[in-house]
C-alpha cells in the first residue's frame, strides 16, 4: 500500500500501524492489522485487511491485533467547500487530518458568482486531489428573484449539468415556495434529476405537517420520494415531520448554524435516516475538527456506537450511491485508524489505499490554484450609506440575528434620528447593515438595521454574502461601513474589519470573492486575526463573519437584506425599513 505523498523519508515503522515501508514505491498488495469495526454486522474483532491496487481484497479475523481501531472514513453529507474560503484541494489537505475521506459538496456559492464556469472550476480543482468530492448541480442560481447574482442556471443548464458523470445529485432545492406552488422551472429541475436517477437534496426550514409532505413528495414518480434530504431542521418535531414524510435528516453543525443539540436524539429514534454535515465551515473551525467532532460528542452522550458511525460513514454512501469504501471486501480502501472508540484521535487516514494523513499531519501536497472572479462595482461614497427620513419619530423594522441559527426574527423598534437620517444606536445594539451590488457599478446601496451584532465602534464587511455574494457590511457609523466596503472593492472580494474610517484591515479572496489560493493554515491564521479584530469591536458572536454572511440569505426566514432591499422571508416579499 503506497502513500500518496511522502515528505518523511525516515518515518519510524513503530508509529506506522500498516507495518509497511512508507516510501511511495512500497510493494503492493499490503495489509494492516487492528481491531476492525464492522458496521454492517455490528461487531468489533481483531483482524487483518489486505489491499491490492486500492481495493480491499480480504478481511481476515485473527487471534490478536494491535490496540488501535480501523473503521470507515468519515463523510460530510452536505457542505459548501467555498465557505471554508479554501479551494477543494486545499480543503482536502485539512479534512483528511480529521479522518474525513469524502464530501457531498454543493458548488452553489461559486455558481451564483460564475455560473457553469464556477461549477467546472470546483470539479477541475478537486481532481488535483485524491480526496473524494461528490458535487451536485446547483438548483437555485440565483436562489430567488429578489436579489442580483452573477449568473443564472435555468432548468436547461441544470439538465446539462446533471448529465455530467461528475455531478451526483441535484443540490438543495432552496426555493421551497416554488416547490409548494409547482413553479414550472423548479419542477423541471427536479424532474430532470429524477429521470436520471439522481437524488434531490432539500432545504425547507420550518416546514411542518402537510407542507413538509408536499415538499418531500414534489415531482415523485411511481411512489418514489421526490426530495430526499433536509439539513435545515432546527427543532426535533420539525425533523420528525420530515422523516414521516420520507426524508433523511442531516444533523448540521457548522461555524454559524448549530443544530446538533436539538436533533441528536434522532440517532436513537431513526439511525437509518440520519447523516452528519457541516454545511458551512470556516477555516479556523476546520483546523480544529470536522465530522470527527460530532462522532466524539455523540459517543460521549451515550448514543449507540454503530448508529453514530452509520450516520458518519455509511448512510451518505448508501443514499447517494457513492464509490466510497465502507470497510468491506471489494470496497475501495477508504478507512481510518483511531486510537480508541472514545477519543477518536485520528492516527492515519487512507483513501484508495494511499496514506493521506498521519498523526495530525496532512500528507497531501500543496496545489497551486488558478483564479476566477466576477466583480464589477465602483468605489462608494459615504453619502450612499445614509438613510434619510421625513418622519419625526419613526419606528423601524430591525433584523434580529440569533446566535447559532440562520433564521432571524423581525422586530419593530423606535429609530434613532440625527440630522434627518436614521442612524445606528449602540446603546440598544441597533446597527446599520448594508448590501452592495458587486456586479453592477450603478446600483443603489441597500440599507437596513440589525440587532445582536454588538459592535460599539467600527464595521465589518464580507463578499461572502449568501447566496449571491454581494458585499455585506454591518457597522456603527457610515464612514466605517464605507471604508470596509471600499477595502473589499479594492480587493475584488474578501473580508474586512474597519476600526474606523482610517484603520481598515482585510483578507483578499480573489477566487470568486469566496476563496483564497493559499494553503489552509495560512488562510485560517489570517481569518483568525480578523475574527479577533471583529470581536475587539465589541461583537459577542462566536462567528461574526459567518453570521453576517447569512443576513442576506433570503430563503431563510424571517427578515433579511438583499442588494434590492429589505425582505420579509415569511411572506416572501419586500418590505420597508420604516414602519
Amino acid at each position: 500500500m503506497e502513500t500518496w505523498f511522502n515528505d518523511k523519508k525516515n518515518r519510524n515503522k513503530k508509529n506506522n500501524p500498516m507495518g509497511n515501508d512508507p516510501n511511495p514505491q512500497s510493494a503492493i498488495p499490503n495489509s494492516i492489522k487492528g481491531n476492525i469495526v464492522d458496521l454492517f454486522n455490528r461487531r468489533i474483532f481483531p483482524g487483518e485487511i489486505n489491499v491490492t491496487n486500492g481495493i480491499i481484497t480480504a478481511i481476515t479475523e485473527t487471534e490478536s491485533a494491535p490496540g488501535h481501531f480501523i473503521l470507515p472514513g468519515f463523510i460530510d453529507a452536505h457542505i459548501h467547500i467555498e465557505s471554508s474560503m479554501l479551494t477543494p484541494a486545499a480543503f482536502a489537505r485539512m479534512a483528511v487530518v480529521h479522518g474525513t475521506v469524502a464530501t457531498v459538496s454543493d458548488p452553489h456559492e461559486i455558481a451564483n458568482v460564475n455560473g457553469m464556469e464556477g461549477v467546472q472550476y470546483m470539479i477541475g480543482n478537486s481532481k488535483l486531489s485524491p480526496f473524494k468530492f461528490f458535487f451536485g448541480a446547483p438548483s437555485c442560481v440565483p436562489a430567488t428573484n429578489f436579489e442580483t447574482a452573477g449568473a443564472t442556471l435555468n432548468s436547461k443548464a441544470v439538465g446539462q449539468l446533471l448529465q455530467n458523470p461528475d455531478i451526483w445529485y441535484l443540490s438543495e432545492m432552496m426555493n421551497y415556495p416554488g416547490v409548494l406552488h409547482h413553479d414550472p422551472e423548479v419542477m423541471a429541475k427536479i424532474a430532470a434529476a429524477l429521470r436520471m436517477g439522481k437524488p434531490v437534496d432539500g432545504h425547507a426550514p420550518g416546514l411542518r405537517g402537510a407542507d413538509a409532505l408536499a415538499y418531500a413528495t414534489a415531482g415523485q414518480t411511481n411512489g418514489h420520494i421526490g426530495i430526499t434530504t433536509d439539513h435545515e431542521c432546527f427543532t426535533l418535531d420539525e425533523a420528525l415531520d420530515k422523516i414521516k414524510a420520507g426524508m433523511h435528516i442531516l444533523i448540521r453543525e457548522g461555524s454559524a448554524a448549530k443544530n446538533y443539540d436539538a436533533l441528536a436524539e434522532l440517532l436513537k429514534l431513526h439511525p437509518e435516516r440520519i447523516m452528519f454535515c457541516s454545511d458551512d465551515k470556516h477555516p479556523d473551525a476546520l483546523v480544529l475538527g470536522h465530522i470527527n467532532e460530532l462522532v466524539k460528542r455523540s459517543v460521549a452522550r451515550g448514543y449507540d456506537l454503530y448508529s453514530i458511525l452509520r450516520a458518519a460513514c455509511v448512510n451518505p454512501v448508501l443514499h447517494y450511491n457513492l464509490p466510497v469504501g465502507m470497510l468491506r471486501v471489494n470496497d475501495p480502501a477508504d478507512f481510518i485508524v483511531v486510537n480508541n472508540l472514545n477519543d477518536f484521535d485520528i492516527l492515519q487516514t487512507y483513501i484508495n489505499g494511499n496514506l493521506v494523513a498521519e498523526r495530525g499531519e496532512t500528507l497531501l501536497p500543496v496545489i497551486n490554484a488558478s483564479l476566477i472572479n466576477n466583480f464589477n462595482t465602483r468605489k462608494k461614497e459615504v453619502t450612499e450609506f445614509q438613510i434619510k427620513t421625513k418622519i419625526s419619530n419613526p419606528n423601524i423594522r430591525v433584523i434580529e440575528a440569533i446566535e447559532g441559527q440562520l433564521v432571524t426574527n423581525q422586530l419593530q423598534l423606535p429609530a434613532k434620528v440625527e440630522n434627518g437620517c436614521l442612524v445606528s444606536d449602540t446603546s440598544r445594539d441597533i446597527l446599520k447593515i448594508a448590501v452592495v451590488n458587486r456586479y453592477q457599478d450603478d446600483a443603489n446601496v441597500a440599507l437596513a438595521f440589525i440587532k445582536n451584532f454588538g459592535l460599539t465602534h467600527g464595521a465589518i464587511a464580507s463578499t461572502v454574502g449568501h447566496d449571491c455574494h454581494n458585499i455585506i457590511a454591518v457597522g456603527v457609523d457610515d464612514e466605517s461601513i464605507c471604508a470596509a466596503v471600499n477595502k473589499l472593492i479594492a480587493f475584488k472580494g474578501g473580508i474586512a474589519v474597519a476600526k474606523n474610517k482610517d484603520d481598515v484591515a482585510g483578507m483578499p479572496l480573489p477566487i470568486a470573492g469566496l476563496m483564497s489560493p493559499d494553503d489552509g493554515h495560512t488562510v485560517a491564521a489570517a481569518y483568525t486575526k480578523l475574527d479577533i479584530m471583529a470581536k475587539e469591536l465589541g461583537t459577542p458572536l462566536r462567528a461574526p463573519f459567518m453570521t453576517l454572511s447569512f443576513m442576506a440569505l433570503l430563503v431563510i426566514p424571517s427578515l433579511k437584506l438583499s442588494d434590492k432591499g429589505l425582505f420579509d422571508g415569511s411572506k416572501f416579499e419586500f418590505t420597508t425599513v420604516e414602519v
